[in-house]
């Protein structure tokens, strides 16, 4: 694991991730995959992209998971109080 790379989900992260903060997750992914701190010219496009897209899926995965307990990512990655789930009715 890439030491570089933080948990950004609540509650690890008090707060809503920012985009700078996924971009910097995506970033330090692809250095570590790719082996290069910083391309060469010729890989430049390729790594960009790569960064893009890592960014754009790690923010639709931080927008879609569901945080067990008291709290609740939901869209836009904000965190909201969970309602409580129903309970049975007694017999």
């Amino acid at each position: 694991m890439c030491r570089s790379i933080k948990t950004l989900r609540p509650p690890v992260l008090p707060e809503e991730a920012t985009e700078d903060d996924i971009r910097a997750a995506a970033l330090q992914y692809v250095r570590k995959i790719s082996g290069f701190r910083a391309p060469a010219a010729h890989n430049r496009e390729v790594f960009e992209r790569a960064v893009d897209e890592i960014a754009e899926a790690t923010a639709r995965l931080l927008d879609g998971l569901e945080v067990r307990g008291a709290r609740t990512v939901g869209t836009g990655g904000r965190v909201r109080k969970r309602a409580p789930e129903p309970r049975p009715d007694a017999v």
